[in-house]
C-alpha cells in the first residue's frame, strides 16, 4: 500500500473514532434518516381516552309562569336612605312626613297596608290612627307584639284626603316595598286590604274572594284579609279576618283564643 493510501485510512479511523467519543451525531443524522419505526409485530400503545367529566348540577329555577324576582338584600336603613326626601310622585306635594316602616328588622311575620293616614302623616309611623289601634289588637290577639313584628304600606306619603293611591304613585313606591321586604325576609307576610294584596300578588281579584286563601310573593306564603279600616266601617267582617289570622298563627304553631280576635 502507497503511502498515500495508508495516510486516507488513517484519516479515515481518526474521523470515525472522533464521532464516537462524541455521541451528538452520527452518520444517519448527517443523511437527515428518520427515527426508527415501531417493531415488527408490535401495535402502537393505544392513545388513553380523556377522563369523563361528571355532569354539571342542575341549576333551580322558578317553575314556568312563576314571577319570583331576584332583588339584592339591603339593610332597612340604606333603604331608607335611598328614599330619602322622596319626590318620585305627586303624593310628595301634600305630605307631611314621609312613613317609611316600624319594628323588628328581622321580623318573621310584616304586615302591609295601603298608605298613611293623618295620623301617620304626623307622626311618622304606619297604623297609629284608629285603624292602627285595631291592628295593634289584631297583632296582640294573635300572640305578638308590635316590637315582634314589622309594618309598613305601599305608598309611603298620605294620599289626599285619604283617597286611594293611584297607579303611578304605587308604581313610584313599589321597588322601595320590595326592598323592604327583601331585606327582612320574613316567613309570612300579611296582606291589609286590597291595595297591598294585589300590589303583592299582580292580581286584581277583588279582595272578598281573595282573603283567606294562602299565596305567595317571592317564595313567601302570603295571607291576604281586610284592612283594618274596613273592619271598622264593617264590624260584621271581623269574624273572617279573625279567621284568616288564625290561620296564619298556626303557621308559627300558635293557638288562637276563640274569640279574643274579634274584639
Amino acid at each position: 500500500m502507497s503511502d498515500e493510501l495508508r495516510e486516507l485510512a488513517l484519516e479515515l479511523r481518526r474521523h470515525l473514532a472522533w464521532q464516537e467519543a462524541d455521541g451528538s451525531r452520527s452518520i444517519l443524522a448527517e443523511r437527515g434518516a428518520q427515527k426508527p419505526s415501531a417493531p415488527v409485530g408490535k401495535a402502537p400503545p393505544p392513545i388513553a381516552a380523556p377522563k369523563a367529566q361528571p355532569p354539571e348540577p342542575a341549576v333551580a329555577r322558578p317553575p314556568p309562569g312563576s314571577a319570583v324576582e331576584v332583588i339584592a338584600r339591603r339593610p332597612l336603613d340604606e333603604i331608607r336612605r335611598e328614599l330619602g326626601d322622596c319626590q318620585r310622585c305627586k303624593l310628595c306635594k301634600g305630605r307631611s312626613t314621609l312613613v317609611f316602616g316600624t319594628g323588628n328588622p328581622r321580623a318573621e311575620l310584616v304586615f302591609v297596608g295601603e298608605g298613611p293616614g293623618e295620623e301617620e302623616d304626623k307622626q311618622g309611623v304606619p297604623f297609629v290612627g284608629k285603624a292602627g289601634q285595631l291592628l295593634t289588637k289584631m297583632i296582640e290577639a294573635m300572640k305578638f307584639t308590635r316590637d315582634d313584628v314589622y309594618i309598613c304600606n305601599v305608598v309611603k306619603c298620605r294620599p289626599p284626603n285619604n283617597r286611594n293611591p293611584e297607579p303611578d304613585e304605587i308604581e313610584a313606591c313599589e321597588p322601595f316595598l320590595k326592598a323592604q321586604l327583601a331585606s327582612i325576609q320574613p316567613k309570612v307576610i300579611v296582606a291589609l286590604g286590597k291595595f297591598a294584596a294585589q300590589t303583592l300578588l299582580r292580581d286584581q281579584t277583588a279582595i272578598t274572594r281573595l282573603r283567606g286563601q294562602w299565596r305567595q310573593y317571592q317564595g313567601i306564603p302570603l295571607m291576604p284579609t281586610f284592612h283594618p279600616a274596613y273592619l271598622l266601617r264593617q264590624p260584621d267582617e271581623k269574624r273572617l279576618a279573625w279567621l284568616d289570622l288564625q290561620e296564619v298563627m298556626k303557621r308559627f304553631g300558635r293557638t288562637p283564643d276563640s274569640k279574643k280576635g274579634q274584639q
